[in-house]
């Protein structure tokens, strides 16, 4: 007999739990049109089960009890919102282990412990939705491994954190410091309280390194990842970056070259003519260049109750087509590195800005563009603001393309000279010139 309906548990009833259970019960109907079998939300398990979430669930439907959704026979998917690391990776192996598909959000998870979880889906044959662990609402994962699938994946950036896009776009717009433009995004509650995650570029680093996995079929390698986040850009340098034509950014980005992979997530300066760059608040974009498509954009909210709901739903329905068809199969797999290598940062190339402060008096620039030249670093332009005699000012260099480990030996000689006096900003420019 055919199977005409798909059970659902949700383990996590806060933002995005809740953003989900709206979307299955106020959309069942749209669901059912567009697919030919019901959806039903049969439990939804939290340890808060009293506070009002502004919707209406059935009766019955809410238990303090995970472990009720895990084993309950009739459920066919188990949804884990409910983030971090313990417990939600044991609910995810019991469910698994229980023959059960599961679907997350839960990009911490993924990076850090992933490995282990495909492992035991593929060993029990069980299908893993994680559409809504990268950029909410923006179906990049369903982009790379189906839209894409016949590329070979050349380079991948994204804006996939819209708290720190937020700050920098605030301190863009208004010239105002990056714990001023914190504050604001906290008052709004676009960031936490412990903002850590996002303005360190961790959050970001968990996601580029699902990206990564998948675009180049590796195991999921979040250590491997550099991260450097926004806390020491200030307005002026973002002042300066403007003079010089770019936007900054915290950027993911992900290269394949010659059998080597990069993966970094750091401040980027990108042309003001780059369609990413205007990419402003909270926001997301993901710029993916395959070999055969050429250069692709993917837009939209990265975050929400019902942005990521509806890419939850999303899992949760191509999941259910499978077992209303017969078709299940599980169909991501960790793979060797097949050849590739992660490229060292120190090893990267790109261009540089560089903010040193600087005595005025004579000489003093050919000192600096002497050390940088040593060191086949080369001036693409200059500015210097203002005059103090005797005291400090600004000076900016933008090089042409020179490698990480050259810039990191300049900069520590640069920082040493008595003309020099404090530490110089060094940030990374993507785009043009390159």
């Amino acid at each position: 007999m055919k199977k005409e309906k798909i059970s659902v548990g949700i383990i996590g009833f806060g933002i995005v739990g809740t953003g989900t259970a709206r979307i299955l019960l106020e959309n069942k109907n749209v669901i059912r049109k567009r697919t030919g079998f019901d959806v039903v939300l049969k439990r939804v398990a939290d340890l808060d089960i009293k506070r009002d979430r502004g919707i209406k669930v059935p009766n019955g439907i809410l238990t303090t009890d995970a472990r009720a959704v895990i084993n309950d026979p009739e459920i066919d998917i188990v949804v884990e919102l409910m983030g971090g690391i313990h417990p939600a990776k044991d609910f995810i192996i019991q469910a698994i282990q229980n023959k059960k598909h599961a679907v997350t959000a839960n990009k911490a998870l993924l990076a850090t412990e992933g490995n282990d979880i495909f492992a035991e889906a593929h060993k029990n044959g069980v299908e893993i939705g994680f559409e809504a662990s990268v950029a909410g609402g923006i179906p990049i994962i369903k982009v790379i491994r189906e839209g894409l699938v016949a590329n070979n994946i050349l380079a991948i950036y994204g804006i996939i954190n819209g708290t720190s896009n937020y700050i920098l776009t605030k301190m863009t717009n208004e010239k105002v410091e990056f714990s001023d433009a914190l504050k604001e995004a906290q008052r709004l509650g676009y960031a936490e309280a412990d903002p850590t995650f996002d303005i360190e570029g961790i959050d970001t680093a968990h996601k580029l390194t699902i990206l990564s996995s998948l675009a180049y079929g590796i195991p999921l390698s979040y250590g491997e990842v550099y991260k450097e986040g926004i806390t020491k850009l200030t307005a002026q340098d973002i002042e300066f970056a403007s003079e010089l034509g770019y936007k900054m950014k915290l950027l993911a980005i992900a290269k394949s070259e010659n059998g080597e992979i990069e993966m970094r997530v750091h401040p980027t300066m990108v042309p003001n003519e780059y369609l990413i760059s205007k990419v402003d608040g909270v926001f997301n974009a993901i710029y993916v260049e395959g070999d055969a498509v050429g250069s692709t954009l993917y837009y939209g909210r990265g975050a929400g109750d019902m942005p990521t709901g509806s890419a939850v739903v999303a899992d949760i329905v191509d999941i259910g087509r499978k077992i209303i068809t017969g078709c299940v199969t599980s169909e991501f797999r960790i793979q060797d590195a097949g050849g590739y290598r992660i490229k060292k940062m120190e090893d990267i190339e790109s261009m540089y800005y560089f903010r040193f402060s600087a005595l005025d008096k004579p000489g003093v620039l050919s000192k600096i563009s002497g050390i940088l030249g040593n060191y086949n670093i080369s001036i693409a332009s200059v500015i210097q603001k203002g005059r103090r005699i005797g005291g400090s000012v600004p000076l900016v260099v933008l090089s042409h393309m020179a490698r990480e480990r050259d810039v990191l030996k300049a900069v520590k000689e640069i920082d040493d000279l008595p003309v020099v006096s404090d530490k110089t900003i060094f940030v990374r420019v993507e785009g043009k010139g390159e």
